[in-house]
């Protein structure tokens, strides 16, 4: 019986090797073809990327001054705390600084004749006093800080230097999920490393890295060090900005975020275009739409954001738009979250008109938003301010005349054990002038703080008399 079947079962094999051979030739050469295409990413980009090292200072606590009653003992105040009532701040010896090295990645985006201007992470030279570049060719040079914008995390660097290409940008409103990507960037110290990988998510906001944040998500293998290196299309395009993990470790975990090109690219441009970074605004304050609110409000699903507040004299009130309003898309590109929103609202152009979508009582509508123009200085005194622990409303002509004042503000609250109650500052003192600076309403008060750094002498009025003040934070 075997021997009448041999034959055939020869002729089966016969015809499934074959068959079976091509096949599997056909997946290796698909692999091949990948391969190929992650080497050609390579060689276009590994030109443009640099190793970046920082040498700088960094402050390192001296040991503490001892002070001679018990509840400044460490037993105690690790049962208590440092805001125990009553318990003046511990007083610490000056910080002495220290020699710090570290390093990260970058890569140049556009050059002249004698110049090259390279991307990277604010992160990765804020605290630089000198920096170094080094190529893939082994040149080196020492790069200065051309601009920086830590909001977004994106800084730019200018070296001297002919002949170094740039890599082109791509367009990452078009990246999908799925796609294959690239990283490039010096993990670890180990020079001009590939990793690849795809996008594993787009727009992730609110995740606490950046004030503005809208993250590429990828499980390319990103590491310590390749902050500031391109992430890459199979064209070689940038996608990306390599700017941080997750990581219960401190290395890779299969979760990386990158700066999306189309935002980077922006600040990038208006870096060397202005030397600062200028963002818009329209004056809204959101908050997730939930199940509840939707089905209150008698909507069918829960796209969108709800406007809970409209800031007096912004450019959204003065364009109608209303609490309770559903803001549904920003110039025809659907919101889903409060991230988006204030994204869009930052990049889009002062004096540009933007179309807001939003449902009221039921209805869609249209409404055309011009853009004003964030004023930075002021938030981040308003922050100061507020990080002081008081605040401050600007006088009315009756105050100011009885007071015998030009211009001043007048402090209508203090926080309880903050920097300015333990400067003797309470309700209803005036501040007439903030380094030596007049003030005259609550915007230039925080214009003011905002431009003294980390600190600020100010000039108080109370009961008729006059004195100063100095508050040091950070």
């Amino acid at each position: 019986m075997l021997r009448r079947l041999l034959p055939f079962l020869l002729c089966i094999t016969a015809l499934y090797v074959p068959l079976h051979a091509p096949a599997q030739e056909a997946g290796v050469e698909s692999l091949r073809q990948t391969a190929r295409a992650f080497s050609g990413v390579a060689r276009q980009a590994g030109p443009s990327v640099v190793f970046i090292q920082v040498e700088g200072l960094q402050q390192e606590a001296a040991a503490e001054e001892a002070l001679a009653w018990p509840f400044h003992d460490e037993l105690f105040r690790r049962f208590f705390g440092d805001d125990f009532p009553g318990l003046a701040p511990r007083r610490q010896a000056p910080r002495q600084p220290r020699r710090a090295l570290s390093q990260g990645s970058g890569f140049v985006f556009a050059s002249g004749p004698n110049t090259a201007y390279i991307l990277t992470n604010n992160h990765v030279v804020e605290h630089a006093g000198r920096i170094r570049v080094r190529f893939q060719d082994g040149r080196e040079f020492d790069a200065r800080v051309r601009g920086t914008d830590p909001k977004s995390d994106v800084a730019v660097l200018e070296i001297e230097a002919r002949g170094i290409p740039a890599l082109k940008w791509g367009d990452s409103a078009r990246l999908e999920v799925g796609e294959w990507v690239v990283a490039l960037g010096n993990p670890f110290g180990l020079s001009h490393s590939l990793t690849a990988g795809v996008v594993s998510a787009k727009g992730r906001t609110s995740l606490g890295i950046n004030d503005y944040e809208d993250f590429i998500q990828t499980d390319a293998a990103i590491n310590p060090g390749n902050s500031g290196g391109p992430l890459l299309n199979l064209d070689g395009e940038v996608i990306g900005v390599n700017t941080a993990i997750f990581s219960r470790s401190g290395g890779y975990m299969g979760i990386g975020f990158a700066i999306p090109s189309n935002l980077a690219r922006t600040i990038a441009e208006q870096i060397l275009g202005q030397g600062r970074v200028i963002r818009g605004v329209i004056g809204l304050t959101v908050q997730p739409l939930t199940r509840d609110i939707a089905e209150a409000l008698g909507l069918r699903d829960q796209r969108g954001v709800l406007v809970n507040q409209v800031a007096e004299g912004s450019p959204a009130e003065r364009a109608g738009l209303r609490a309770g309003d559903v803001l549904v898309s920003f110039d025809g590109t659907p919101l889903a979250d409060g991230g988006q929103y204030r994204n869009r609202a930052a990049m889009a152009r002062p004096g540009s008109t933007v179309v807001l979508g939003v449902i009221r009582e039921g209805r869609r509508l249209d409404i055309p938003v011009r853009v004003g123009q964030l004023d930075e200085a002021a938030i981040e005194g308003a922050q100061t301010a507020q990080a002081l622990g008081l605040a401050v409303r600007a006088l009315s002509p009756e105050e100011a005349r009885r007071a015998r004042v030009d211009r001043a503000v007048m402090v209508i609250a203090v926080d309880r054990g903050s920097l300015a109650a333990m400067a003797g500052i309470v309700p209803g003192s005036l501040i007439l002038e903030v380094n030596r600076k007049p003030v005259g309403s609550p915007a230039e008060f925080a214009a003011a703080l905002a431009a003294g750094g980390n600190s600020a002498m100010l000039r108080l009025q109370e009961n008729g008399r006059t004195r100063y003040v100095t508050l040091r934070w950070r």
